[in-house]
């Protein structure tokens, strides 16, 4: 650790565990697990994924392997329909059959490798090469994924992570990224960049920009329209609330593709960056498409008001 942090910067530690994960802690706390050690179910598509998530409080807001969903794993890169195979986990949408466990449709993130990984005390920024392989092992896509913890500030009671890919198409032919919505299910557009909370959220307070939502009003919005949105959930056992923000970079308005909002309090609490809900989009050999993203992990319950001004205090 170099840097010597500001006066309203909580210190962070880090600890790599090498081909397993990395763990970053503040004043004894463990904040976040990012794991990328490849899971012992293929059915479950083995990616690097986030968890435990907690608060700076030490608050769990992440689900890990919900009995409803085995293939949630707290925060995770997915793509849930992509030129036939399902880059998300556990049964695929079948317009007309519903969910099918169609085990050969199952793909796979592979970690390659860190090309950066720099810490000091109050940021840690990695970057990370990933190949995305089809069931059958065929190699689709070149992913350059940076995450970032920062900006853990004890007196505001939050900190961010900021989570960005770049991915390329290696096949000789387009990729086509899609969602259940777009094979079929309505208002079901999951895929990208997603969070599955833990149990105790469910029935959560959704917020937008305008102030409290629902779910049927907030899902399939546009990007463009409400830049942000965030969950607030209520903790089992004790007497506390935490939020969740989530939000899109400036940048994002010009990606390869416009994004929608997924997001449900109940039965199952999850929101997602959906890159493709409504529609289908394509990406050509050797073409590429980025997105970024930021994750506000916070302590309490937070209005639009406060919300916003955080967000406006952290420079992208």
């Amino acid at each position: 650790m170099s840097a010597v942090p500001s006066t309203t910067t909580t210190p962070l530690t880090v600890t790599h565990t090498h081909g397993e994960r990395v763990r970053v802690a503040a004043g004894g706390t463990e904040l976040l697990s990012y794991v990328y050690a490849p899971d012992p179910e293929a059915f479950e598509s083995r990616k690097p994924y986030v968890h435990p998530l907690r608060t700076l409080s030490g608050r769990l807001v992440s689900g890990y392997r919900p009995h409803d969903h085995r293939w949630h794993k707290g925060l995770q890169m997915t793509a849930s329909h992509l030129s036939g195979q399902n880059f998300w986990g556990g049964n695929s949408y079948v317009h007309g059959q519903g969910y099918l466990p169609l085990h050969e449709r199952v793909g796979s993130m592979r970690h390659d490798g860190f090309d950066s990984f720099e810490a000091d005390a109050d940021r840690l920024t990695f970057g990370e090469s990933l190949t995305w392989v089809e069931n059958g092992g065929a190699e689709w896509a070149r992913e350059r994924r940076t995450v970032a913890v920062h900006s853990a500030d004890a007196e505001a009671g939050a900190y961010a992570i900021d989570w960005s890919i770049h991915l390329t198409n290696i096949r000789d032919e387009a990729l086509h990224f899609g969602s259940p919505t777009t094979a079929g299910r309505e208002m079901a557009g999951y895929t990208g960049l997603h969070w599955r909370g833990p149990r105790d959220f469910t029935g959560g307070q959704v917020l937008t920009p305008a102030g409290p939502s629902t779910d049927e009003e907030t899902m399939g919005t546009p990007a463009a329209e409400q830049p942000w949105i965030a969950f607030v959930g209520t903790h089992d056992d004790v007497d506390a609330q935490s939020t969740l923000v989530f939000a899109h970079a400036p940048e994002n308005a010009d990606a390869v593709h416009a994004s929608h909002w997924f997001v449900r309090s109940e039965p199952t609490p999850t929101v997602a960056f959906s890159w493709a809900f409504f529609e289908e989009f394509a990406l050509e050999p050797g073409e590429s498409f980025a997105y970024r993203y930021r994750v506000l992990v916070a302590d309490g319950a937070w209005d639009p008001h406060r919300i916003e001004g955080r967000l406006k205090s952290l420079a992208w």
